[in-house]
């Protein structure tokens, strides 16, 4: 049974090393994207977010909103980070108790 388990554990742990993996890369190719849209300001963006509205938002509003994106974004990613992490040590540790 601890073998088992200890194969699952490591299964569970790789599935989210390679998650921690592809969230790092989409998180460092939004970053990148981010950046080329806060420098150039196309007007598209302020039309797709709000519009013709009078009242619409500034780009500092815009770029509030990416920062506290990307830093919650940066939270999950660690989290996920110390499970993998955590998953991986105990892995390792079924592992040898068998």
């Amino acid at each position: 049974m601890n073998g088992d388990l200890a194969k699952r554990v490591r299964t569970a742990a790789g599935a989210l090393w390679c998650t921690v993996l592809l969230g790092f890369i989409w998180l460092t190719v939004a970053w990148v994207f981010w950046l080329v849209i806060m420098h150039c300001r196309p007007d598209w963006v302020a039309w797709g977010w709000c519009g013709d509205h009078p009242d619409g938002l500034s780009w500092e509003t815009y770029q509030l909103l990416g920062m506290t994106f990307f830093g919650i974004f940066k939270l999950i990613l660690f989290a996920f980070l110390l499970t993998a992490i955590w998953l991986t040590l105990w892995a390792r540790k079924l592992a040898r108790t068998e």
